[in-house]
């Protein structure tokens, strides 16, 4: 991880660098406003893998004698297909659509809905088929 902190490292300084030279050649609130955000967004990744780059055991792709065969083996759990993330995704569209009509029952039928949807997702791999 740690090419991927170096990268990120890199892309941040450029951002910082970037910034202000955008706010002082337009005076453009909107885009300075992003541009720090982004800035701001690249170093939290940044911090975020170098903390796990130095926790961790550095990985075949980490290392200058790494081979090919050193990442063979199980990678982690990937879960098969799932019908919950769309259920979720219909119930964040109705809250937001009862926003937009200033319908606030709406929005709460949503919310009340969103919550089944997203616990039935949590839940999904507890029972059933793919329990485990």
């Amino acid at each position: 991880m740690k090419s991927e902190t170096w990268i990120f490292g890199i892309c941040t300084i450029f951002f910082v660098l970037v910034s202000p030279a955008y706010w002082f050649i337009t005076y453009d609130w909107t885009g300075t406003s992003a541009l720090t955000m982004t800035t701001l967004l690249a170093g939290m990744v940044t911090l975020y893998l170098g903390f796990h780059a130095k926790k961790m055991d550095p990985r075949p792709e980490d290392r200058k004698d790494g081979e090919i065969a050193d990442g063979a083996g199980e990678l982690g759990f990937f879960p098969p297909y799932s019908w919950w993330p769309l259920w979720c995704a219909l119930t964040l569209g109705v809250c937001v659509y009862g926003v937009a009509m200033g319908a606030w029952w709406l929005f709460i039928i949503g919310v009340a809905l969103g919550a089944l949807a997203l616990s039935g997702w949590i839940f999904e791999y507890y029972r059933g088929v793919h329990a485990h």
